[in-house]
């Protein structure tokens, strides 16, 4: 499957626990929806994803990706330390400047 750039990098580096490297693929004025919850700017998203990176240990595999203008929708099985896992989630994802500018997760 051909992905963007950036949602390769998005995938690895939540694969690896970089909560930097991960945060290095928004855009500074980026906003994350995730669990009820809205995460805005770079500081947000990085506390948010390490604070996720400490109690689910979570690990993407890319199932589909479809994109059409500067939005994309990723399917990844994700799996971790949390009730259910593993389980099918969907990214909604828009970009900005090749970088992630909108995340809103989806099961």
């Amino acid at each position: 499957m051909e992905l963007p750039k950036v949602v390769g990098r998005f995938i690895e580096t939540q694969n690896n626990y970089d909560s930097k490297a991960y945060t290095d693929c928004f855009t500074v004025t980026a906003v994350v929806h995730d669990e009820g919850r809205i995460h805005n700017g770079k500081e947000e998203i990085r506390q948010w994803i390490e604070h996720a990176n400490e109690i689910y240990q979570s690990s993407m595999e890319p199932l589909n990706y479809e994109q059409s203008g500067s939005k994309g929708v990723l399917t990844s099985k994700v799996s971790g330390t949390f009730p259910g896992s593993p389980i099918v989630l969907r990214f909604h994802l828009e970009f900005r400047n090749e970088l992630i500018e909108s995340l809103k997760v989806t099961g």
